[in-house]
């Protein structure tokens, strides 16, 4: 996790657990005026529009007093969805057996992209098989990671 993302989850981490959600991830887009903080929960029972508003109104408040991004920025709270970003070792164990998009911050074998499906988690790296062959990630070389939503015909 970047340092700027730690510092913010350190932040928000303990105002959504205490509303009774999971805190899933977040992401920061430093782009001046333009900035955009990203928060998703979850929940067993789901996510609403009116827990994303609560949970909003209270990390505002947390984050105007703590004030740990300077200038504007705007905050978005979400559910993770069906394509939810993966971001730890305990999300990709969750998801094993799904087709997941991995971006990585380095190329590997000339290219960046992989789609396969999660074999699941080897110490600190991430098992991805893809056709007959299985690749090992270490999770710090992902830059990004979603599940991409299977539905049947």
């Amino acid at each position: 996790m970047v340092t700027k993302d730690a510092a913010l989850y350190a932040i928000i981490e303990p105002v959504v657990s205490a509303m009774g959600f999971e805190l899933w991830g977040l992401d920061y887009l430093a782009q001046g005026k333009h900035s955009k903080l990203t928060v998703y929960i979850d929940s067993d029972n789901g996510i609403s529009v009116d827990d994303c508003a609560e949970v909003s109104r209270q990390i505002s408040g947390v984050m105007d007093v703590e004030d740990p991004i300077s200038g504007n920025y705007h905050l978005e709270v979400s559910s993770p969805g069906m394509d939810r970003p993966l971001y730890t070792l305990d999300h990709f164990s969750r998801y094993r057996g799904h087709v997941v998009q991995l971006r990585l911050r380095t190329a590997f074998d000339g290219r960046r992209k992989f789609q396969g499906q999660l074999a699941g988690v080897d110490g600190d790296e991430v098992l991805l098989r893809i056709d007959s062959e299985e690749y090992c990630f270490p999770i710090e070389s992902i830059d990004q990671a979603r599940v991409v939503p299977q539905f049947d015909d």
